[in-house]
């Protein structure tokens, strides 16, 4: 089997170049003269073994000393000195450190690099959401709540504030953003991403992906750094729903949704991707070369590099099965068009490099590629020049983004239900229970100063929710747990419920219950679980305490939709904060208070049962509602609350939409407007979302689609124009042939409630891979 698929790979490698070659396009990032001078001069220089020590990134665990929190010389001067190793990751002993012993660990790594091979070394942290492996660091709330404000300055502003803050680290180089499409809400990672929609993830993630490298990708300055976009592609749909498993993924569906993200990315000068850890149809991604060296190195002419995921290349030996050793799976890896291998532990990969060099299993030619676009990225980050920097970054964990990240926390969390409870009035007496009620562990979620979350210990200084709501309501507020999680790390699904009696007691003494619930924090493989309904234990607090008669304001704290479909009915009111980070309290606190309003809407379908698990976007053909005997492509399936879906304390209305034409062509760019008006009594913001629908088409067409989305402030009474421009190759699709198509016929545009029907007058079909 391992010779059919690495036959198979080339195979379907060469017709990608092929056709790549017919129509090549413009570099996806400028080439620079002075950059590939210097690359080419420092690759003349290199022995084999120097060659072969640049493609592989190895742990930081393997510098350490016993304490675990300093380099022991020796083992530098082994990984660094003989094995030549090129790129360190992670923090130490899995944990957050301040940004000057970071700096001084970083610096102790490039003096030896320099010195032993002439080469900097380059380091790489998880900043997932802000600065989040450095202790003094700036977290946002993560990409779900962002994408949850449909709203770009909060994914620029926080993609500037990590890049800021990384780099006084003297780290050069994130892994993020994630752009998986979160389109299967049982898969762990889900809360990493920006949502089920395509292009709401696109548009999120390339606007971090400039604030953090900068407008220009082949000169990064020393206030931003390299991507590494993630992970490539197709992660976040896992048939089992199981993190690393494998996905099934229509290859129409692969260019056309799951690429989309990743594409927008490259485009704007991403400098690096790291790959998806299971397989697709079969293929372990590590080793699909018509994806990694056809669809992005060859068709889109782009010169970054790709790097594997934790120990992905021994999966596919160890797990995968489609290699027999280490060596096969080192070369299997790097003739798919791996550049660097992310081992983590063992230096030994450095010689499984060079034995596959002389064997031939690798050729001179692609090793020599790999390792050009290692260096690239390396000259491409002023490396050669400035290994270490002396800049002064006086705006470090700056008061400004801790405003930014309360802000995006604000328009990040989600009204779901309010039968006139919220807001409060001030006057009641709360009680506040849950697990998630006096946790910021869980607020943050994971990749959050240790990779399963520990924020409790490193940022006491913020707000859980009860905190919050003391301050807020001094006086007002009484806690009794109910159920409360185990804190040890791996064990985030034990909870322990023997304080229910004691919350219930302290309920009838309140006017108001305030039941925060949800999960706590989990990362990757560890989220894994059997059961998307919310635990039992949890569900039995809150029917325990619906039996006192008082009103429950149900809070939900998770990273993904936790299904609660028989205790919604028994709330008052529903809020979904997801994982707003460490101003989540605070936000919380001032939305139940009115001092702010809601506008964040869901970049998810909460569904309503565990088998009936879909995306917005579903075919046509799996739901049939008509409404005057026509389809209703305003229907909503059997969900909880459906995507796109927030309240707010003030009401919008939506009028006089319009098209700049009724008929277009494929080239065309229709401009679409829709009035917006807050017709309720308090100021607002509303996210105002565009849709398309295609009638009719050669494939069973989606409901509809996302084509545009903007936010705006209204006050009491204001009237907003909204605008769109619509390109209309954006209503094509891929075809059964694969190529993308836009065909003759009808489209409905959507916004509001209002909608409107245009015709694209000529069908046209792309000869280009990508549009």
């Amino acid at each position: 089997m391992k010779i059919n698929l690495l036959a198979m790979s080339g195979i379907i490698l060469a017709a990608a170049v092929a056709g790549a070659c017919k129509n090549a396009p413009a570099p996806a990032i400028p080439s620079d003269k002075a950059v590939e001078s210097k690359v080419e001069e420092v690759l003349r220089s290199m022995t084999l073994e120097e060659k072969a020590g640049q493609i592989v990134q190895l742990n930081i665990s393997v510098l350490e000393d016993d304490t675990h929190e300093a380099i022991d010389p020796a083992k530098l001067d082994k990984i660094i000195g003989e094995y030549k190793v090129g790129s360190i990751l992670n923090v130490m002993h899995d944990a957050a450190h301040t940004r000057e012993h970071t700096a001084a660990m970083v610096r102790q790594i490039q003096e030896k690099s320099m010195e032993a091979i002439g080469i900097p070394c380059i380091y790489g942290l998880d900043m997932i959401h802000g600065a989040s492996y450095l202790i003094e660091g700036s977290l946002y709330p993560q990409e779900i709540n962002l994408a949850a404000t449909f709203n770009r300055e909060y994914a620029r502003q926080m993609g500037k504030a990590m890049a800021y803050e990384t780099r006084a680290a003297q780290v050069p180089w994130v892994f993020s953003p994630v752009m998986d499409l979160g389109r299967d809400v049982r898969w762990p990672r889900l809360w990493e991403s920006y949502g089920e929609d395509p292009y709401l993830q696109a548009e999120m993630a390339r606007e971090e992906t400039v604030a953090l490298q900068g407008d220009n990708p082949n000169a990064i300055d020393d206030q931003h750094v390299a991507v590494s976009i993630k992970h490539f592609m197709g992660y976040g749909v896992p048939v089992s729903g199981k993190d690393r498993t494998p996905a099934i993924i229509a290859e129409n569906d692969l260019r056309e949704k799951f690429f989309r993200p990743f594409l927008e990315c490259f485009r704007a000068g991403a400098l690096t991707a790291m790959v998806n850890s299971a397989s697709i149809n079969g293929i372990p991604t590590h080793a699909n070369a018509m994806l990694l060296s056809g669809w992005v190195k060859e068709e889109l002419g782009w010169d970054g590099m790709l790097v594997t995921d934790w120990a992905d290349i021994d999966n596919l030996y160890m797990r995968d099965h489609v290699a027999a050793n280490k060596n096969e799976a080192v070369a299997m890896g790097i003739n798919a068009g791996i550049d660097m291998i992310m081992d983590p532990y063992d230096p030994e990969c450095v010689t499984a490099v060079i034995e596959c060099v002389k064997s031939g299993a690798i050729s001179q030619e692609r090793l020599d590629d790999a390792v050009r676009r290692i260096l690239r990225l390396k000259v491409r980050l002023g490396l050669f020049d400035n290994p270490v920097w002396e800049t002064e970054y006086p705006d470090f964990a700056c008061k400004e983004f801790g405003e930014q990240s309360y802000a995006a926390a604000v328009e990040s969390e989600v009204l779901l239900k309010n039968e006139g409870i919220l807001p409060l009035k001030g006057s009641e007496r709360i009680l506040v229970t849950g697990p998630n009620a006096n946790s910021l562990r869980a607020m943050n979620g994971g990749w959050s100063y240790r990779w399963q979350g520990d924020a409790d210990n490193f940022a006491p200084q913020y707000n859980t929710i009860l905190e919050a709501l003391q301050n807020r309501f001094p006086g007002k507020v009484t806690y009794e747990a109910g159920v409360l999680y185990d804190e040890t790390p791996m064990a985030w699904q034990n909870e322990k419920p023997e304080g229910i009696a004691k919350a219930v007691a302290a309920a009838r003494r309140a006017d108001v219950i305030v039941a925060c619930v949800g999960e706590n924090s989990y990362c990757e493989t560890p989220g894994n679980m059997d059961d998307l309904n919310l635990s039992e234990n949890q569900k039995e607090l809150v029917k325990q305490l619906a039996k006192t008669g008082k009103p429950i304001i149900l809070v939900l704290n998770e990273g993904r939709p936790r299904l609660i479909g028989d205790i919604e009915p028994l709330a008052k009111a529903v809020v979904d904060v997801m994982l707003p980070s460490n101003y989540g309290g605070d936000a919380l606190a001032a939305l139940l208070a009115g001092d702010e309003n809601f506008s964040g809407k869901l970049p998810f379908t909460y569904s309503k049962h565990i088998n009936a698990l879909h995306t917005y976007d579903y075919k046509v053909s799996e739901h049939r509602e008509v409404m005057e005997g026509s389809y209703n492509y305003d229907a909503v399936m059997d969900v909880q609350w459906p995507f796109g879906f927030g309240l707010s304390y003030t009401t919008f209305a939506y009028s006089n939409m319009k098209v700049s034409a009724s008929e277009f062509g494929p080239d065309d760019v229709l401009k679409v407007s829709i009035d917006v008006t807050n017709t309720g009594d308090r100021a607002g913001k509303e996210a105002v979302l565009l849709y398309s629908s295609d009638l009719v088409a050669s494939l069973i067409p989606d409901v509809k689609r996302l084509r545009g989305f903007e936010k705006v402030s209204l006050e009491p009474g204001e009237t907003k124009t909204v605008e769109f421009e619509l390109p209309a190759k954006e209503l094509a699709f891929v075809g059964a042939d694969g190529r993308w198509r836009l065909e003759e016929g009808d489209f409905r545009l959507g916004c509001g409630g209002q909608g409107a029907m245009v015709r694209c007058t000529r069908t046209k079909v792309w000869e280009t891979p990508n549009i």
